[in-house]
């Protein structure tokens, strides 16, 4: 369920996975942060898309949320 959200949300926002960004100079699309965030816990899930709604919400930039993600993301690997 949160996968099939998660999937319809990123498409209305038009954010194109297949586009690239810097992370320690390495290029990292943000499919790759999508991909990450669908294996979170339940719990990790709840929060993200808490926050992804929040961001929306207030027509923040949903992208710079996936590069915080991906820095995260980076440290843990």
């Amino acid at each position: 369920m949160f996968n099939k959200w998660l999937d319809t949300f990123i498409e209305e926002k038009g954010i194109d996975l297949e586009e690239y960004f810097e992370i320690d100079n390495n290029l990292i699309p943000y499919g790759v942060i999508i991909e990450h965030i669908k294996i979170t816990s339940n719990e990790e899930q709840k929060q993200i898309k808490n926050m992804l709604v929040r961001i929306d919400f207030v027509n923040g930039d949903v992208k710079q949320y996936l590069r915080h993600l991906g820095q995260a993301i980076a440290l843990r690997g």
